[in-house]
């Protein structure tokens, strides 16, 4: 709506200052050459009516129709050239800029005949070709100026578009990664859990409570985690407000994560080393995610229930270091979670290494601070 009001109002200006300068330069134009006539009413009729279809940008093709065909007229008459013929620079500039190739450069080139039509009708072949060049600038010159603007305005509208897309691949691919690693840890808990409380459920009942406790603590925890990346995309949108949300992810939740995973029937132990200080919350949150797959991956694929967690603090990086047992034979595949965890790093300025060596299965990462 502001844009259409905004476009009226520059129509509006534009006959204004069309007619303006076409009725307030009439009285004084000089009859010469061909042009013999002198100016009358039905001079400022013809040009009122190119000023007034030259503003009219609505519909561009037919509004400069129009003009030059007002145009046209009042030189075919035999009046003086004047700034009738600034409406026709103003009709082909809003042609060339609102109407697409080629349509657009059939109608300049038709209405530029159309505007020597008086030459070659009073003089020679040859005085129409001389007056070709004069003639054309008043269509050419701006029709080019138009197009060239075009161009740029849709280069620009392309870049943005790309641009927005990009945005939302990339946070579609954020938000897959989130999901991947908080359902995926959730489901590989709550699995090696279910196991256990299946087949102690017969010889130790109390055991298969605690094992059904743990299940439903980490689905609500992962329920919890999943509600909050949610809510990152329209928290308006989340029903039950900030109480039922989970703090973000970050390093201080490693111990909770170390627990789950004990629960879950694997040996972790977690060694921090170097001195703790803030970093920053991108820095935080994927290096929790990164130990966060690796421990699922653990769950999901390790030939020992058991990982050896290292954070080291240096002083411009964090060095992450999650070792766990692996088969001679065991290859690298690189799924959708190693590849979320490379994302990740690459998004701080990180690295993270994927490598086997004997029985051990190690993820590396470097973080910078």
């Amino acid at each position: 709506m502001i844009r259409h009001n905004r476009d009226r109002i520059g129509d509006v200006a534009l006959m204004g200052a069309l007619l303006l300068l076409g009725f307030g330069s009439l009285p004084f134009l000089p009859v010469w050459g061909d042009q013999f006539r002198p100016v009358d009413v039905w001079a400022f009729v013809l040009v009122g009516v190119a000023a007034v279809s030259a503003g009219f940008r609505g519909a561009p093709l037919v509004s400069f129709g129009i003009t030059v065909i007002a145009t046209s007229a009042y030189l075919s008459l035999g009046y003086p050239y004047g700034p009738i013929l600034l409406c026709v620079a103003a009709g082909a500039y809003t042609l060339a800029r609102r109407v697409r190739l080629p349509l657009s450069a059939i109608a300049a080139a038709i209405a530029l005949l159309l505007l020597l039509a008086h030459v070659f009708a009073k003089g020679t072949v040859v005085a129409g070709v001389m007056a070709l060049l004069p003639g054309s600038a008043w269509v050419i010159v701006p029709f080019s100026a138009g197009l060239a603007r075009r161009l740029v305005v849709e280069y620009t509208q392309r870049q943005r578009a790309d641009a927005e897309r990009q945005a939302l691949d990339a946070e579609r691919l954020r938000l897959a990664s989130e999901v991947h690693d908080i359902v995926g840890h959730g489901l590989a808990a709550i699995r090696m859990q279910a196991d256990i409380a299946r087949h102690i459920a017969n010889r130790r009942p109390e055991q298969a409570d605690i094992a059904l406790e743990a299940i439903s603590r980490a689905s609500a925890e992962a329920l919890v985690e999943l509600r909050t990346t949610l809510a990152s995309i329209s928290p308006a949108d989340m029903a039950g407000g900030r109480d039922s949300l989970a703090p973000p992810p970050g390093l201080r939740r490693l111990d909770d994560l170390c627990a789950r995973m004990r629960e879950s029937g694997i040996s972790v132990t977690l060694t921090i080393t170097g001195t703790r200080r803030p970093i920053a919350p991108a820095v935080d949150l994927a290096a929790y995610r990164i130990v966060q797959e690796s421990l699922t991956n653990v769950a999901r694929h390790s030939a020992a229930r058991r990982a050896a967690v290292r954070i080291c603090f240096t002083p411009d990086a964090l060095k992450i270091d999650v070792v766990s047992a692996a088969t001679p034979d065991t290859e690298v595949r690189e799924g959708f979670g190693i590849a979320g965890m490379r994302r990740r790093a690459q998004a701080v300025d990180g690295s993270v290494t994927v490598s086997t060596s004997g029985e051990e299965f190690r993820v590396q990462a470097s973080l910078p601070t």
